[in-house]
């Protein structure tokens, strides 16, 4: 895990099923680049939220 690194909540669409995936990254971008490079740049992410600590 790097320094300054959050758990962000990634919600997408990708052939018609929606998927959540709990994602580590250090910004919201970072955390839909990472989404993108493991399940297909045709990902359509409809929202990424920060999960707090102590909820995960």
């Amino acid at each position: 895990m790097k320094c300054g690194a959050k758990r962000y909540q990634v919600e997408a669409e990708q052939n018609g099923e929606k998927q959540s995936k709990s994602i580590i990254a250090r910004t919201p971008a970072e955390a839909r680049k990472k989404f993108r490079s493991t399940f297909g740049a045709d990902a359509q992410i409809n929202t990424v939220k920060e999960i707090k600590r102590g909820t995960y």
